[in-house]
């Protein structure tokens, strides 16, 4: 089994700003090698993503950009299958590289969060974030740093291969198997989430001035794999923010949900804060028609 696990960490709420990454190239379960850099996103920091992953805007100014990178970073992960845990990061390096004007290969890409759900019934719901899973299977590590996070995604994917006796290759076609649904009440605008779409398990929250109606936007995120609530509970994983509001730098100029998620941000929660924008770019890699 050789694959390379990878994470990044963003400088604000667009996927692009990609200010550090991470990667560990996994062979019969073992780490061969590592790579770890700081990226300049060359764009803003974010003091709700520096409270999370520690890196100042200061810490950046020497760092290569992600264009400065992108040849080398092909090098490693195109003839490797590519983990990572969740669908944000394969989405930051698509992202990234649509930003910088940087063509990107063909990836096979494997989500360790899809691989938990279906290997532990337990956790095809809920528990299958990177800290809890790491909890359970024992392994111990350094939350919100690229480079720990990217060898814990492989240790996610290790201990699951070992549980199921399925190999990589095969977990390619297992994780588009289906799981069985739960059904909820129907009310507002929450909706449950198809179980088999690429953001399934995400209980995502809408704020701010959309492009969209709100039950637009939330029978989007449903169809991809999204449950939708109305409020920012310690149940949400995603916060979508609209274009109008995400630049707004002072804490009473953000919404009362974006500021509710902020306060759990730094209790530990973990949410992720997307701008619309970004939204619907994964909507459209999704398949989702808009």
């Amino acid at each position: 089994m050789k694959f390379v696990a990878l994470d990044v960490e963003t400088a604000n709420a667009d996927l692009s700003s990609i200010c550090a990454l991470g990667m560990a190239l996994f062979e019969n379960g073992e780490i061969l090698r590592e790579w770890y850099t700081l990226v300049n996103p060359l764009t803003f920091f974010d003091g709700m993503n520096v409270s999370i992953h520690g890196i100042q805007p200061e810490d950046v100014e020497d760092a290569p950009t992600f264009a400065e990178l992108a040849a080398n970073l092909w090098e490693i992960l195109a003839p490797n299958i590519v983990v990572t845990h969740t669908h944000f990061d394969k989405a930051s390096i698509h992202q990234a590289a649509e930003v910088n004007g940087v063509s990107i290969p063909s990836i096979s890409w494997l989500d360790s969060a899809r691989v938990a759900r279906r290997t532990w019934p337990e956790c095809a719901r809920s528990g299958y974030g990177l800290a809890p899973l790491c909890r359970k299977i024992g392994y111990e590590f350094r939350h919100h740093h690229a480079l720990e996070d990217a060898k814990a995604a492989g240790q996610i994917l290790l201990s699951a291969s070992r549980c199921t006796g399925i190999g990589i290759a095969e977990w390619l076609e297992r994780v588009e198997l289906p799981i069985t649904p739960r059904k909820r009440e129907r009310k507002s605008i929450v909706r449950d989430g198809n179980i088999d779409g690429p953001l399934a398990g995400e209980v995502v929250v809408f704020t701010g001035s959309l492009s969209m109606t709100r039950e637009e936007a939330a029978d989007l995120a449903a169809l991809a794999g999204c449950e939708v609530d109305s409020n920012v509970t310690r149940k949400t994983t995603l916060l979508i923010v609209g274009e109008l509001d995400i630049t707004r730098m002072g804490g009473h100029d953000r919404s009362r949900k974006w500021r509710k998620a902020g306060e759990l941000i730094s209790e530990g929660q973990e949410i992720r804060v997307l701008g619309e924008h970004d939204f619907r770019k994964i909507m459209r890699r999704a398949r989702i028609k808009i």
